[in-house]
């Protein structure tokens, strides 16, 4: 915590972004330097090869480097780049969608006519983030997120993950916040339906 909290303090200084505004190479260098590795995470998250997200990086780097006159004084400029790698990994998976998704169906919990779970889910506790953050569980509900359909798989990360707004999501993903809203519940669903059964078995 200590070490993210300096990092976006260092991100963050006014001498490197009137550098930055002012076109200063050295400190361009200084904040590809700085970022690369945490912009690098968030890629990861959402791409699936190292290539892909490193790519994703570059590019997020060359969209700072090319809009930086627009960027708003007295705004946090981690949370700028935040956006921008993100938006860099979207625009990334849309040139990947070349065949039709798996069925969410598949994922989601199944009911009895009368309404009742057919298999009894196991009491939860922590949020999908939390999990993450816990060594033992961090692989196992990465697994399980990787399985989701990417439609819902990049809405259960930008809201449970990356902490975006419902809003925010929207307009990323250029859809109404009803449909991040619906998206997300079913993701949710889904990644119970997948965990449900390892839990299961170590309750």
């Amino acid at each position: 915590m200590f070490e993210a909290l300096t990092m976006t303090a260092t991100v963050n200084d006014p001498g490197l972004i009137a550098g930055l505004r002012s076109g200063d190479a050295g400190a361009f260098e200084r904040l590809v330097r700085l970022h690369t590795q945490p912009m690098l995470r968030v890629a990861r998250r959402f791409l699936r090869s190292e290539e892909d997200a490193r790519d994703a990086v570059q590019d997020a780097f060359v969209a700072v480097f090319r809009s930086i006159g627009r960027f708003e004084a007295g705004a946090q400029l981690s949370t700028w780049l935040h956006r921008i790698v993100i938006n860099a990994a979207l625009m990334k998976l849309r040139t990947q969608r070349r065949h039709p998704e798996e069925d969410i169906e598949d994922f989601l919990p199944r009911f009895k006519e009368d309404g009742h779970q057919l298999e009894r889910s196991v009491p939860w506790t922590e949020s999908a983030d939390v999990m993450l953050e816990r060594a033992e569980t961090t692989e196992i509900v990465r697994n399980a997120i990787d399985k989701l359909p990417d439609t819902y798989r990049v809405v259960l990360l930008m809201r449970d993950i990356e902490e975006l707004s419902t809003e925010e999501t929207a307009e990323m993903l250029g859809i109404t916040p009803n449909a991040v809203k619906i998206r997300l519940h079913r993701a949710r669903q889904a990644l119970r339906g997948i965990l449900d059964p390892q839990f299961r078995g170590s309750a």
